[in-house]
């Protein structure tokens, strides 16, 4: 490869991880953290819930497979998979036997899949304004994903303050 091409090449690489997205693109439209492994994800909601859908649309945009299901009665499937009433969202979540609760960036389930933990699940406690499927034009709320166990000790998985 001649220098030139080298030098190009490089610069391309470059701006698409810094350019500031396009007007009809999310800042979460990008996918940092590539995955080869099993992305199949079913997504429980209710039926009322519409950021649940832009979620899964998230998800489909980083290559996991979403199917969703619509239930009148999320709190029993919160009970069903042992979340920790403090982590709770609007939806919930399991992948490869994790339980992703609320609106959790696929590159960052993407590294729990990864790592293969003894955790439970993920989760963004609540609805941020700014998160996956939140979006409201350019405000956004800071956000920390939390980490939980078996035993129900939470760690903070991934933090983000601006974004």
């Amino acid at each position: 490869m001649k220098f030139g091409s080298a030098i190009v090449l490089l610069s391309v690489f470059i701006a698409s991880i810094f350019l500031p997205v396009s007007a009809n693109e999310s800042v979460w439209d990008r996918e940092t953290k590539p995955y080869w492994g099993n992305l199949n994800a079913v997504v429980y909601s209710s039926p009322s819930c519409s950021c649940c859908e832009g979620w899964s649309e998230h998800l489909r945009k980083h290559g996991f497979s979403v199917r969703n299901v619509k239930t009148a009665d999320m709190k029993a499937i919160k009970q069903k998979y042992n979340l920790p009433s403090e982590l709770a969202s609007c939806h919930t979540a399991i992948i490869n036997g994790y339980v992703i609760e609320g609106h959790v960036p696929a590159d960052d389930i993407k590294r729990l899949l990864e790592n293969k933990s003894d955790l439970v699940g993920i989760s963004v406690p609540q609805m941020p304004v700014g998160t996956p499927g939140m979006e409201s034009g350019n405000q956004k709320e800071p956000f920390t994903v939390v980490s939980f166990d078996k035993n129900g000790k939470f760690e903070r998985f991934k933090e983000y303050s601006s974004y």
